[in-house]
């Protein structure tokens, strides 16, 4: 038996005596989702989460999604093993700085992706994923919206409506930095490849896409196609379970540079001492989590979505 055997044993193990559930982001090391109970999208993750009988949710991911833990799981304890990974996104706009747009900009309603903090989306109307942004811009009866964080989902949605869209400036810096010239490098080594690209892409990467997917939704994508082969325009951990529920198809890197650092902190020796300290709790303040529970609810009742 390898250390990394050993040690996933070990977790299997103590997360049946905490009553715990282990959850990993499509983007984590193969190694965690592997040992993980569910694997996903973060929203999808936490609403998982939230109908099972877990006293524990562990969650390797970024802090963001921790935070959706608690928000939506209020009753459990909520651990993650690396309370340093960060998203550098999320950490682009305050709740201070958003009062300020809106006063700058009058009253609006306020739309704002789940890849956000907790503080942010309780002062949001409501929330989007990636896959339901466009459905949930459209839902609303105001015709002037302003979409935080990301520019590139919100000038994507602004192509998908009629609606005027003002928007955060601000950016995955992973998604950000593929650039189209990188793509058309990419499409001319594999011509026979499919591109799926992630809506936090920049537009002129959109434009080259064959699909604009959330990463669940690539997911279903490559599963469902008759096709053989794929460009993959999204953080590179999403390979691994791409070949893993797809082993006769190809799956190729749009860039080599589409890593999350923030994503690939956590080893299993961090979630084996997160489950056997029961340390780094993430804990959302009840007046905080009660309004941003709010927006997320109100998501659903449009949507049903879960993908992010």
């Amino acid at each position: 038996m390898t250390e990394s055997e050993s040690i996933a044993r070990e977790i299997r193990a103590l997360l049946k005596e905490r009553n715990a559930i282990l959850l990993a982001h499509n983007y984590q090391r193969p190694e965690i989702q592997d040992v993980a109970d569910l694997t996903g999208d973060s929203l999808e993750l936490s609403i998982k989460a939230a109908k099972t009988d877990a006293d524990v949710i562990v969650f390797c991911g970024v802090h963001f999604m921790s935070e959706t833990a608690s928000i939506v799981s209020p009753d459990k304890t909520v651990l993650m093993p690396r309370p340093d990974a960060g998203c550098p996104m999320a950490d682009m706009i305050t709740p201070e700085a958003l009062k300020t747009r809106l006063a700058e900009l009058g009253d609006m309603p306020v739309v704002t992706y789940v890849n956000s903090t907790a503080s942010v989306k309780a002062h949001s109307t409501i929330c989007c994923t990636s896959a339901n942004a466009v459905a949930v811009v459209n839902s609303l009866a105001e015709d002037e919206i302003l979409m935080t964080p990301d520019r590139n989902l919100s000038q994507y949605v602004a192509s998908k409506t009629s609606k005027k869209i003002h928007y955060w400036d601000g950016y995955c810096p992973i998604h950000d930095r593929l650039s189209a010239e990188q793509v058309l490098n990419t499409k001319a080594a594999h011509p026979e490849a499919l591109f799926m690209a992630h809506p936090e892409c920049r537009p002129e990467v959109l434009a080259l896409a064959d699909a604009i997917l959330s990463t669940s939704g690539m997911l279903d994508f490559a599963e469902r196609s008759d096709k053989e082969s794929f460009i993959v325009g999204t953080e590179e951990g999403l390979i691994y379970p791409l070949q893993k529920a797809n082993p006769n198809k190809s799956f190729y890197r749009a860039s080599e540079a589409m890593v999350c650092e923030d994503m690939k902190l956590t080893t299993l020796g961090d979630v084996l001492t997160a489950i056997s300290d029961m340390t780094y709790e993430v804990k959302v303040s009840e007046d905080v989590r009660i309004h941003a529970s709010r927006a997320v609810e109100r998501m659903l009742e449009i949507t049903g979505k879960l993908d992010d």
